[in-house]
């Protein structure tokens, strides 16, 4: 028992750490690459320390399920591959433990990890995307901050282009300004030059206050009546001159919250129970809708006739198709009676038969553009039906994806014995884009409707999940599956090439051949070339060519050399002729 709890601990301490350490690292990662993104949204924004940390905060919650399965992988191939590396894997698998009693401990911890992850995605995630998401909208609506550049036109605050030729970046002053001012309108603009002026704020930031030396301004007055705007033909302007004018204009440079409660009623604000009471609500108010308007499509009259019937089924009830009313009109409705087209030609006049076809043809393609719109307008609730079911699918979807990877990197160190972070990093990452191919293919297959949610969102899961299957059972028998010589055997005899021993003289013989014992071991293969089949030479073969290796005379060397290593019955005479002639050495001796 004592050893047992010895394994366990063991196990333990060398994973955890090295899962904390892989998690946090790839969560950086994935949290760099959310900051690059939304670097255009925060720079120049004013935003406090504490809007950009809880804005970090909450996207580092919801990147967990990319940066746990990654991490569960990197952290699994660097332990085995580790324990292999030090032979520790082998001691303890020489010692009769198997490799599914080293992996048990690890094995309930996974269990344990993707219960939480379960449940952090059905509680936690849909908060912290609600949280992000208002943050996020927060932040692109916030006004920039005043930074005035050079010689150039800035047209951040609103209704506004300001142009300065140069400034103070002590004082804060302004030269040469030229104020493009279309906050009222283009009709009502002006435009403002000044020698000089200074920026600043109102106590509570949401005016903008501006005074101005030495200039004047040109005014539009198309909204004062007085001066006869309208009936003169001329828009009328106003020109003034100054020597220091005060100005305002209407700029909120507070942070301004957005109401987190539009968020939480989405898909990504709901945990399992709220999706399935939504997709409930969306699925009766599709059905009823598409039953509204298929029976509208039947009962309609068309070309002046509205003689319909519908097909009904063995019960003798009314067939309603509930997902293409397009197929109802086609299959469930025919007429009672045919319309005849040539009756329109029998109009009184040409000009009669015209306005007939032309006003059909009207009614037709108003008739066609209304169950069109109607059509989208299912075609949207058919697909946030579908959001909503991806977002379910995905609560359980981590849960697997980090046992499924664990069974891929836990079996995958064990075979390839190579621990650090080099080699595990390079086939993490490797694993991780095929994992992410099938799950961002699955994804929109899913969100396009080309796929069931079901099947897209479980895609990438199932691809990989052989993998773990194959690696694991390929750890527990020893398998040399990145063997690169048994590959190469592999392709010499597909390709129909025979590999060749090549055997050479040892520097160092830790045990020297008894001629007696070689010339017993030559006997008896002898015996078995005229008695066993082809196959049945191999290991025979393998322990003569294994002894006598270890010989000095390089003539023996050079005959050990023409064995093959699969005897075939064609082989059989060249190996006789072989064998008398090691015989022939060693009785000189």
């Amino acid at each position: 028992m004592f050893g047992i709890k010895r394994l366990d601990t063991f196990m333990l301490q060398r994973f955890l750490p090295l899962l904390l350490m892989t998690f946090f690292i790839v969560l950086f990662i994935v949290l760099m690459q959310f900051l690059f993104r939304m670097i255009d949204d925060l720079v120049g924004k004013g935003l406090g320390f504490d809007v950009l940390g809880e804005l970090f905060f909450y996207a580092a919650l919801t990147m967990v399920p990319t940066a746990l399965p990654l991490a569960v992988l990197l952290a699994s191939l660097m332990v085995f591959g580790n324990l292999g590396e030090k032979l520790e894997l082998t001691a303890m698998k020489a010692a009769g433990i198997s490799l599914f009693r080293i992996m048990r401990p690890l094995i309930i911890l996974m269990a344990v990890i993707a219960v939480g992850a379960f449940f952090f995605q059905n509680y936690v995630l849909p908060v912290a995307q609600s949280k992000m998401w208002t943050l996020t909208f927060s932040v692109r609506q916030k006004t920039p901050e005043v930074e005035i550049p050079e010689k150039s036109f800035y047209d951040e605050i609103p209704g506004m282009n300001l142009y300065i030729d140069h400034k103070n970046p002590d004082t804060g002053m302004l030269y040469g300004m030229i104020i493009y001012d279309m906050s009222q309108g283009t009709e009502n603009s002006r435009v403002i030059l000044a020698d000089s002026g200074k920026f600043s704020f109102t106590e509570d930031k949401t005016r903008l206050f501006l005074h101005l030396h030495s200039g004047e301004m040109f005014e539009n007055l198309s909204n004062n009546s007085a001066m006869g705007v309208g009936t003169s033909g001329y828009m009328p302007f106003r020109r003034e001159e100054f020597s220091d004018k005060q100005v305002y204009f209407t700029f909120d440079a507070n942070f301004n919250r957005m109401d987190e409660s539009g968020i939480r009623s989405q898909y990504v604000g709901q945990n399992v129970s709220q999706l399935r009471h939504s997709m409930d609500s969306l699925s009766k108010r599709v059905d009823s809708i598409g039953n509204v308007y298929a029976g509208e499509l039947v009962s309609k009259p068309y070309v002046g006739s509205a003689s319909r019937v519908i097909k009904t089924d063995t019960a003798g009830h009314r067939t309603f198709p509930r997902r293409s009313p397009s197929a109802m009109v086609k299959e469930a409705v025919h007429r009672m009676e045919p319309v005849d087209v040539d009756s329109v030609f029998n109009a009184p006049s040409i000009a009669f038969a015209k306005t007939y076809v032309s006003q059909a043809i009207s009614d037709a393609k108003r008739s066609r553009q209304e169950f069109e719109y109607r059509s989208l307008m299912l075609t949207e609730q058919a697909k946030l039906m579908r959001r909503h079911d991806i977002e379910m699918q995905r609560k359980f979807t981590l849960s697997f994806a980090v046992l499924v990877f664990f069974f891929i990197g836990a079996p995958l160190g064990a075979i390839i014995k190579k621990g650090g972070l080099g080699t595990p990093l390079v086939i993490s990452v490797f694993l991780f884009i095929i994992y992410y191919i099938f799950d961002n293919t699955g994804y929109k297959m899913a969100r396009d409707g080309k796929m069931e949610v079901w099947e897209g969102m479980w895609l990438s899961t199932v691809a990989l999940l052989p993998l773990g299957v194959f690696f694991t059972m390929k750890a527990v028998d020893d398998s040399a599956v990145f063997n690169a010589d048994a590959y190469r055997l592999f392709f010499s005899r597909l390709i129909g090439r025979r590999p060749k021993r090549a055997l050479e003289m040892k520097e160092v013989i830790m045990t020297e051949v008894a001629p007696e014992r070689a010339r017993d071991m030559l006997f008896a293969f002898r015996d078995d070339l005229s008695t066993k089949r082809p196959r049945a030479l191999r290991e025979p073969l393998n322990a003569l060519v294994d002894y006598l290796s270890n010989s000095t005379d390089k003539m023996v060397i050079n005959l050990l050399n023409n064995y093959p290593f699969e005897p075939r019955r064609r082989d059989i005479p060249d190996m006789t002729a072989n064998t008398e002639a090691l015989l022939k050495r060693f009785e000189n001796d």
